[in-house]
């Protein structure tokens, strides 16, 4: 079982960058796809990225393509989000999330959750 903290998040202006982390717990983190997703305020969870478990296969949404990177470290047990050109519109709260298998942009297919952290993106 893997247990995940993100951390990263705060308020920002536009125009910024900020990079988020998410801390694994446990052996197993190098053998599950990961993914980020966020969620506005009285909006669903949407995908943001997801990387397969070697960093092979990477995913991103569209509104978020070309500004923000997902990466990992497995010997560090530690998923990334590094988030340029930041704008209003990518205020939320960003979670983390692992699951078994090949990496999936359906928040249903993700087992495992962070608590979240808030981005605050001020214009």
């Amino acid at each position: 079982q893997v247990h995940l903290v993100e951390s990263g998040g705060g308020l920002v202006q536009a125009g910024d960058s900020a990079r988020l982390s998410c801390a694994a717990s446990g052996r197993a983190f190098s053998t599950y796809a990961m993914g980020w997703f966020r969620q506005a305020p009285g909006k669903e969870r949407d995908f943001v990225a997801h990387i397969s478990w070697g960093g092979s296969i990477i995913s991103y949404a569209d509104s978020v393509k070309g500004r923000f990177t997902i990466s990992r470290d497995n010997d560090k047990n530690t998923l990334y989000l590094q988030m340029n050109s930041l704008k209003p519109e990518d205020t939320a709260v960003y979670y983390c999330a692992a699951k078994q298998g090949r990496p999936a942009t359906m928040r249903e297919h993700y087992e495992l959750w962070g608590q979240g952290t808030q981005v605050t993106v001020s214009s």
